[in-house]
């Protein structure tokens, strides 16, 4: 029993020592970033975490600078992620009451044919999608991103909206159904409502794509105007001439701040979301 007993110490004391190495190493950086966005100069390098001078010069900079749109970047990405959850979330509902409610010629083809497109990464599709993008004359444009965003959502969330979709008892919809309700009815009073937690889940992993994306906002958006934020922060520190790394770190915890705010105030319907979406597939 000692034996054994010291065994589960050392295995626990392990368990302890790597988790804390690995919070180390994820909330280290996360701290030279900040504290970086709080030193004066231009270089991030320092000898200690804590700088010895605090300033918000770079923060005023982002909004007053006439070289850096930071604002109208910001508000751009805002719009963007938007409109795009809330289209994609409304697609992938809709599709995913589609397959989870109704038995329909051709379902399974569908089932299978989201699952084959969801295993190949969305840039190998980018040049077709330019080219269909220019024929539209939607180039250099928010609609483009937006409709793009929007409607590869439903790749990414069917099965696991449809997952949680199942959990939910089909008597609700016979019984209503029985008092009259047509499908939308049930969708609206019924299923919108039980659905809190796999929506939280859907409208956060929506947002945040959107709000961090770079590749395909680079390839579509021209107009220094009308880039996000990933496209201004990289034209940022892109040039040998420009290395202002701490006004890039201010950037960056502003950046950082909405989607950390959102996930720590929804952190228990995202974890009731998406494990309750995975239980059925």
């Amino acid at each position: 029993m000692s034996g054994r007993k010291m065994r589960n110490g050392i295995r626990l004391a392990a368990s302890y020592v790597t988790l804390i190495l690995l919070c180390v190493a994820a909330v280290y950086p996360a701290l030279w970033v900040i504290f970086g966005s709080l030193r004066p100069g231009k270089s991030l390098y320092s000898k200690t975490l804590i700088p010895e001078q605090f300033t918000f010069d770079h923060y005023i900079e982002l909004f007053t600078s006439e070289t850096y749109l930071f604002g109208t970047w910001y508000l751009n990405t805002l719009k963007i992620a938007v409109f795009s959850m809330l289209l994609g979330v409304l697609l992938t509902l809709l599709t995913s009451y589609a397959v989870s409610r109704f038995r329909f010629r051709g379902r399974k083809t569908a089932l299978s044919g989201l699952l084959v497109l969801g295993m190949f990464p969305g840039f190998m599709s980018m040049i077709a999608i330019y080219l269909l993008l220019r024929e539209l004359q939607l180039l250099d444009t928010h609609l483009a991103l937006i409709i793009v965003y929007a409607a590869g959502a439903p790749l990414g969330g069917t099965f696991i909206a449809k997952g949680f979709l199942d959990t939910i008892p089909r008597s609700l919809d016979e019984a209503a159904r029985i008092d009259g309700a047509s499908n939308f009815l049930i969708f609206r009073r019924i299923i919108l409502p039980l659905s809190k937690p796999m929506l939280t889940y859907m409208a956060l992993t929506q947002f945040v794509g959107p709000w961090v994306d770079f590749i395909f906002a680079k390839l579509v958006l021209r107009t220094k105007e009308n880039w996000t934020l990933a496209v201004g922060m990289w034209d940022m520190v892109s040039s040998n001439q420009n290395t202002n790394f701490t006004l890039f770190a201010a950037g960056a915890v502003l950046i950082a701040l909405p989607i950390t705010i959102l996930f720590m105030f929804l952190q228990r319907l995202l974890v009731d979301g998406l494990t309750s979406g995975a239980s059925k597939g």
